[in-house]
């Protein structure tokens, strides 16, 4: 009896942590604490901001969080023991879907302007391809100067991915660039010190840097992949077989407040809320340009809009982990070498989505 007692403790779970990082795709968590969502699925939840993606993995993967916002390829390189000893994990929901933005430094982007003269007047009037970039990387190369170099919040991350594709489409390799990983509140920092020629981030990071003069965004994540996850639930395998009722009531209040992002008015009002220190703590005017299919692209000029920049509700999918959603991310993992081509993909998508 006593044991059945502690099972259906366990089970039942009501108090939790949940980590996240100071983001503007952090909402839906933000929406289901300051809307009551968790309180009305009886749960009592605490949000606690980290600094870091490794800083995150390892307080979950340590016990020290019950589960946490992840970037979408983080619980499979997490599985496959990538960087950490491996963890069986689970991926119960979807979070959110692109959101992020490739912000070149100020100086970068004047040199993309004056090898590519022609194009001057319309560069920023729609997505940058990085071809316009070759002319600057063979040109170091043959000068034997330093390569250019970028900066992505992890190594296992769309953003690594998303810079990677880019790079591919306008003709440069991964061996022609130096990637660093740097915490995403640490980029715009990074930048004005010239320590980064450009970064992948997400919202709102891209903004800040536009409004502060030392960047400008070249491009949309959701104009390199098409609507795939960039955020989600993460868990860990253990965690969910010991709670799943508490898994299902956590879902279900996250899944109500992604459906309430849907509307643009109560976008703007999660942007407000995002802005508070606790939270993502940057200014509104930095927060809310992403959730309203807006991107800042350079300081003076009119922002560009970007349906879809970032969305939280997939209706036919009701933010459910997607197998073949997960195939692809692996795919990437294997196309930068950060994954054995003779992996079995299915077997580790099965065992995660």
């Amino acid at each position: 009896m006593a044991q059945q007692e502690k099972t259906m403790a366990q089970q039942n779970k009501t108090e939790l942590t949940i980590g996240f990082m100071p983001l503007s795709d952090c909402a839906p968590l933000v929406v289901a604490q300051k809307l009551g969502l968790f309180e009305q699925q009886g749960l009592a939840v605490k949000l606690e901001r980290q600094n870091s993606w490794a800083t995150l993995r390892d307080k979950l993967l340590a016990g020290y969080l019950d589960m946490a916002q992840m970037l979408a390829p983080m619980p499979l390189a997490m599985h496959l023991g990538l960087g950490n000893v491996a963890e069986k994990m689970s991926v119960p929901m979807i979070l959110s879907y692109n959101g992020n933005g490739i912000t070149l430094s100020t100086q970068l982007f004047s040199e993309v302007l004056t090898a590519n003269s022609a194009l001057a007047q319309t560069v920023l009037a729609e997505p940058m391809s990085a071809s316009l970039l070759k002319p600057i990387v063979e040109q170091r190369k043959s000068a034997g100067l330093n390569k250019l170099s970028f900066a992505t919040v992890f190594p296992y991350s769309c953003h690594y991915y998303q810079l990677a594709a880019w790079l591919y489409q306008g003709g440069i390799s991964l061996e022609d660039v130096d990637i660093r990983i740097i915490p995403p509140s640490g980029m715009v920092q990074a930048m004005g010190n010239n320590e980064i020629d450009g970064f992948c981030v997400g919202s709102p990071w891209n903004a800040v840097a536009v409004r502060a003069g030392i960047g400008v965004t070249v491009i949309a994540s959701r104009e390199i992949w098409h609507n795939t996850p960039e955020k989600v639930l993460g868990v860990t395998n253990n965690w969910q077989l010991q709670h799943p009722q508490t898994l299902l009531a956590v879902t279900r209040a996250l899944g109500q407040a992604c459906q309430w992002l849907t509307g643009g008015p109560n976008r703007f009002e999660a942007a407000r809320w995002l802005s508070e220190a606790g939270y993502v703590g940057a200014e509104l005017e930095n927060i809310a340009p992403a959730l309203l299919d807006s991107c800042l692209t350079q300081q003076g000029s009119a922002p560009r809009e970007v349906q879809g920049h970032t969305i939280f509700h997939q209706s036919q999918q009701h933010n459910q982990a997607d197998r073949e959603q997960g195939i692809w991310l692996l795919q990437q993992m294997q196309r930068c070498s950060h994954l054995d081509a003779s992996i079995d993909l299915q077997q580790v998508v099965s065992q995660v989505y």
